[in-house]
């Protein structure tokens, strides 16, 4: 995938929370665990368009389609993370953890689990 991320709509969304959670999934699971009443065939819709976005892939299954993540939900994150970062912090990474740290955005535990993270993959780097 590109390192371009389209924009998600409320129900593509709340789509590929589940998707995450549950697949690879049927088109009738999700219409089955979305909060809000949909016809199977606005579900398929959105799955499709989510498909045509990047966001999942299928495969078929006797003649079911059966969906899943194209990529982790962390992935996703950090692309959008990017395109944050590029265009609030001018692609300053450290702008935008320093603001999240004086925003008091991340507590200490997180802290330290975010250095120790830092720490082995500057370990691994140097290997």
């Amino acid at each position: 995938m590109s390192d371009t991320l389209p924009d998600l709509g409320d129900l593509e969304r709340e789509v590929m929370h589940i998707v995450w959670a549950r697949g690879p999934i049927a088109a009738q699971t999700v219409r089955e665990e979305l909060e809000r009443p949909l016809r199977e065939s606005t579900v398929r819709t959105v799955l499709r368009r989510l498909e045509e976005k990047g966001f999942v892939i299928h495969a078929i299954e006797g003649r079911t389609f059966l969906y899943r993540a194209a990529e982790a939900r962390g992935h996703f994150a950090a692309r959008a993370v990017k395109r944050v970062v590029d265009w609030f912090c001018e692609g300053s990474v450290d702008e935008m953890l320093v603001g999240m740290v004086d925003a008091k955005m991340l507590n200490s535990e997180q802290l330290q689990k975010l250095s120790e993270r830092i720490a082995k993959s500057t370990e691994g780097s140097k290997k």
